[in-house]
């Protein structure tokens, strides 16, 4: 049987392992009586641990969320996964995302294991992180935004267009989307009766004007994949690649086409762009056979550049 002190922190660990937990559960997980269980939540409630008592027949108990949290009992895996976590976090661009995810290493680093220590030292130690170029985002406001898409908030925003243009926008608010270096706002946008995806980076002096009744959306991920990698652009493509989607996902990033299965061995791929040159180049990188269905602009640039590749190369030199 585990010693008092070490019987706690391992009923704190099972304790925000599930949401509630019956008296007898925990008894046989612990192996003691049930007179020592409830001695054992009775020294953590001395200790301010919200721990509730579950009503019913069985009985049991939950672990309440409150100012005084107990401390959370990672393996050597979910160690390994926060510090991954928080040291990505620093090249978000998210004003004193940096600085905080820096603190909460210390902090992690000075209760772990000595072995384990070591390990995420070295990971800490061989990972540089590259900053996006975009603006850095107010934390402030990536949180009222996602808490007015939980309320149901409408919002009265100023929002900067890529054109520069100032412009007043009442808003319903639904998820945030993050790609890449940027995060997007997917919303209802009242004066235009439509869907819009909106830059975070752009938005600026936003208020709650009220609540709305949710409607019933897109999805967003492809809603704002569409927005940030078609709408914008001169040209928008639809392309037949014969590969499988997974094989390529790694090559076409979220903020520059979207993939759609088509078939056990083909996809579709959705991007816009406002050079056809710079189009041809990025189909061609990607190592693979595809077919253009449209537009026709592009379709006829490449026909144009095959003829002249074809001359770059120059008749076949027969060797006598």
């Amino acid at each position: 049987m585990l010693d008092t002190s070490s019987r706690l922190l391992r009923l704190l660990s099972l304790l925000q392992a599930r949401p509630e937990w019956s008296g007898a559960d925990l008894a046989a997980r612990l192996d003691v009586t049930p007179r020592t269980l409830r001695r054992d939540i009775q020294r953590l409630r001395d200790l301010d641990y919200p721990v509730h008592s579950v009503p019913g027949v069985a009985g049991g108990y939950r672990l309440g969320s409150g100012a005084a949290l107990p401390p959370l009992q990672l393996d050597d895996d979910e160690a390994i996964a926060v510090v991954v976590s928080l040291r990505s976090a620093t090249s978000h661009t998210v004003t004193g995302l940096a600085e905080a995810s820096v603190s909460a290493l210390a902090k992690l680093d000075q209760v772990l294991p000595a072995g384990l220590r070591e390990r995420t030292a070295a990971l800490q130690q061989a990972t540089v992180p590259l900053t996006g170029p975009t603006p850095a985002i107010d934390p402030a406001l990536l949180t009222a935004l996602a808490a007015a898409c939980r309320r149901h908030q409408r919002l009265r925003m100023n929002y900067r267009d890529f054109g520069g243009a100032e412009s007043v926008r009442v808003i319903e608010p639904y998820r945030l989307v993050t790609g890449g270096y940027r995060w997007y706002l997917m919303a209802f946008d009242a004066d235009r009766d439509d869907w819009r995806t909106f830059r975070v980076d752009r938005i600026s002096q936003s208020e709650v004007i009220g609540r709305f009744a949710p409607r019933d959306p897109p999805d967003a991920a492809s809603f704002v994949g569409a927005a940030i990698t078609t709408a914008p652009y001169r040209y928008r493509a639809r392309v037949l690649l014969h590969a499988a989607a997974e094989a390529l996902a790694g090559q076409v990033a979220p903020t520059t086409g979207v993939l759609t299965p088509a078939g056990d061995d083909c996809c579709m791929l959705n991007t816009g762009s406002d050079s056809l040159n710079a189009m041809t180049y990025h189909l061609l990188a990607l190592g693979v056979e595809f077919t253009v269905l449209e537009p026709d602009e592009l379709i006829e640039h490449l026909r144009a550049v095959a003829e002249r590749l074809g001359r770059a190369v120059g008749p076949a030199v027969g060797i006598p």
